[in-house]
Order: structure tokens, then sequence, then C-alpha cells
């Protein structure tokens, strides 16, 4: 069998695994409001969240389209129609991105997938061919995407939950709370939706850019069983569920009640949709945590646990370059093999 088609194979493998590891790593900050209210029981609002992401994963590609080309044009990898670099820095992006995702998962650490898998690709490419094989175009633009998001959601969350407060200040409490944590069911569909509808294309944007590299097929259309095949494995890693991220999002940020989180779901969710109209990969785990700090500021500045929300921004602030570190090391490995 030829090398180029056994990385490709290995490619979709590890894109597959990637999407199934995000599963579990991302979508548990979708769910983590509606857990941590007891709006959901954990078990039922992870198996909502695996049904509605594979619905979202189905439904767009415009962000796919954007990872396959945006970052690294991938049919300028390749040299000669033999030349493997293309191939072995998707390989070594992969390999980077999935043990980035394990670490953080492990230690219960809200980091982002997309940061991870940006920063990986970045890296791999710049150390098979320097810096100036990146699309800075576009690169530029998925930095801003992801660097501004955060603070929008921020604002979203804030405005959505000064709206509540005006709204339902003089309803009795109790009442209240019951209608919101019925409310919390819908908005956590939502938020899984979208979020299908922005990370699961990330992985199809990969095996789309290797499709290319290795000559398969000769422009960035997603084909369907791309679509399919990436949006099972989200789904069926979500339903394994993430509890130590649902545990840091749910209940170390702020002390979340029903009406926190159907401001937080709503707001973020508008966020991220908002992102995938407009083709842009965004950090849902950014956007999420980023909408509970702007709720609970909007409630109550000193009710936010800023010592934990530092935590968090610290490693979005470093995910990117030790993934970029982590995927030239790998690629500079492969690249003996291969």
């Amino acid at each position: 069998m030829d090398t180029i088609l056994i990385i490709t194979i290995l490619i979709v493998i590890f894109a597959l695994a990637f999407d199934f590891i995000n599963g579990f790593h991302d979508t548990a900050n979708a769910i983590a409001t509606s857990v941590s209210t007891r709006a959901l029981p954990p078990r039922t609002a992870v198996m909502l969240a695996a049904i509605m992401n594979f619905l979202g994963a189905i439904s767009f590609v415009g962000v796919a389209k954007a990872i396959a080309s945006d970052i690294v044009d991938p049919f300028s990898l390749n040299q000669t129609p033999d030349d493997t670099t293309g191939s072995v820095v998707i390989l070594a992006a992969l390999i980077s991105a999935i043990t980035w995702n394990l670490l953080t998962w492990y230690f219960g650490i809200p980091s982002s997938s997309s940061h991870t898998l940006i920063g990986s690709i970045a890296g791999a490419a710049i150390a098979a061919a320097g810096f100036d094989i990146l699309n800075y175009k576009g690169f530029i633009g998925i930095l801003e995407a992801l660097i501004f998001s955060p603070f929008i959601a921020f604002g979203v969350g804030f405005l959505f939950m000064s709206i509540f407060k005006l709204l339902f200040k003089n309803l009795n409490l109790y009442r209240t709370n019951k209608g919101f944590r019925t409310m919390q069911i819908f908005t956590a569909a939502l938020q899984a939706f979208t979020h299908g509808t922005n990370d699961a294309q990330k992985a199809m944007g990969i095996i789309t850019m290797a499709l290319i590299a290795a000559g398969i097929q000769s422009d960035n259309d997603v084909q369907d069983w791309v679509r399919i095949a990436c949006a099972l494995a989200m789904g069926l890693g979500t339903s394994i569920g993430g509890y130590k991220i649902i545990k840091t999002v749910g209940t170390k940020i702020m002390k979340i009640r029903p009406v926190n989180g159907a401001a937080a779901d709503l707001a973020s969710a508008t966020v991220i949709f908002g992102a995938t109209l407009i083709h842009l990969p965004v950090s849902t785990t950014h956007v999420i945590s980023s909408s509970i700090m702007g709720v609970g500021s909007a409630q109550r500045v000193k009710g936010v646990k800023w010592g934990v929300a530092r935590k968090i921004v610290l490693t979005w602030i470093i995910t990117m370059p030790i993934s970029a570190v982590i995927a030239s090391c790998v690629y500079f490995i492969l690249d003996l093999f291969f």
C-alpha cells in the first residue's frame, strides 16, 4: 500500500478519535450549567447533548472549509505527487491536539480543543516549511475570532442576565427557579446543537485537508461520509460524558442558579451559532466559560470566583503555543519514518 494512502488512513482514524475526545471534553461545557442546577440528571443531559451534537454536526460545513484552507493552504504542502510532507503535517497536528486534550481532560481543566488544533496545525506546518507556509489572512481571521469571541460572550451573558433580572424581579423566587429549570432543558439542547455546528466541523476540515494533500480530492468541499463519520464520533464521545469538566465549569466559576444557567446557555449558544453562520471556528470552551462569568458579573461581581477564572484564562493563553511546540516535535519524529 502506498505511503501517502497509509498516512491518510491514519489521519482519518486520528481525526475521528479527536472528534470523539472532543465530544466528552468540550461538550461537558455545553451541559455543565443544566447539570449543576439539577435541571437535568447528568446521564440524561449527556444523552441529550449527544443527540443534539450529532444533529448540529451534520447541518453545516462552513467552518470545516475554513479549517481546511484558511490556516495552511493544503495545495502548497506537497511539492511532488509522492511527497508526504502535507500528510505528515496533518498527522502530527492531530497527535499533538489529542495529547493536549487528554492531558487537560485528565486534570479537569476546560481548555480549548479549537486552540490546540489550530496551534498544532500551525506548529507542524511551520516545522515542515517555515513561517511562509501559513495563510496569514485566514489564520489571522481565525485568531481574531478566537480572541474576541470570549469578550463578546462575556458581554452577551451580562446583557441577558441584566434583562432577566429586570423582567423577573417581582416574581416569586421558587416559581421563577422552577420555570428556568424547565427552560434549561431547551437551552442545554440548543447549546449542544450549536456546539455540534462549530466544533465537529474542525475534524471534518482536517480530514478534507488530508484528502487534498493526498491528491484524493481537488477542492475543499466536505464529502458526505466525512460529515456523517465526524458527527457520529462526536455524538459517541459526548455519550461518554466529561464529568470532571462539568464540575469545574458548572460549580467552580460561580454558584449557578437556574436563571443564571439559562442566561449563560442562551448567551453562549447565540455567540457560537453566530460564528458558525459566518464560517469562523471559535472555542466553545472560551465562549461558555465567558458567558458564565458575564452572567455572574451581572448578578454580583464578587460572586464570581475570579481565581478559578484566572486559571482557566491562563490555560487558554498557553494552549496554542504549547500545542504548536508539541506538534513541531511530533512532526520531526514522524518525518524520520515517513
